[in-house]
């Protein structure tokens, strides 16, 4: 059975959600990817909030690199905000991506800048 991108990555996400939930404790750190920006969350998925979020679209830091560059800066940037809420250990939510490219400098950059997963 053929699928397309979309359809292979909603199977993979799904799959990756089933197996990983965040607590408050050690929230879910969710990542999406657009064709321009990347997008990170902690969310604590027992009471459904999120803690806290960064992006390349909101982050000046990160606008005028490349997108790799950027996604390292998004990643310090959520990392530096969790460690303010005192959370120091996350689960890893790579949203149906490969763990390469963007995904993987955004995973870096948080655990450069402190955070455990």
């Amino acid at each position: 059975m053929a699928f397309d991108k979309a359809k292979r990555r909603l199977r993979i996400r799904r799959s990756i959600r089933n197996k990983v939930s965040g607590t408050a404790q050690r929230p879910r750190l969710s990542v999406f990817r657009s064709n321009k920006f990347i997008y990170a969350q902690l969310i604590d998925d027992v009471n459904g909030v999120t803690l806290a979020s960064s992006s390349s679209s909101v982050n000046e830091g990160a606008a005028a690199s490349t997108k790799s560059e950027s996604s390292s800066v998004v990643g310090r940037d959520i990392a530096a905000k969790a460690l303010a809420q005192g959370i120091t250990e996350v689960v890893f939510d790579r949203g149906g991506y490969l763990y390469h490219g963007r995904v993987k400098s955004l995973a870096e950059g948080a655990r450069e800048a402190g955070l455990k997963f």
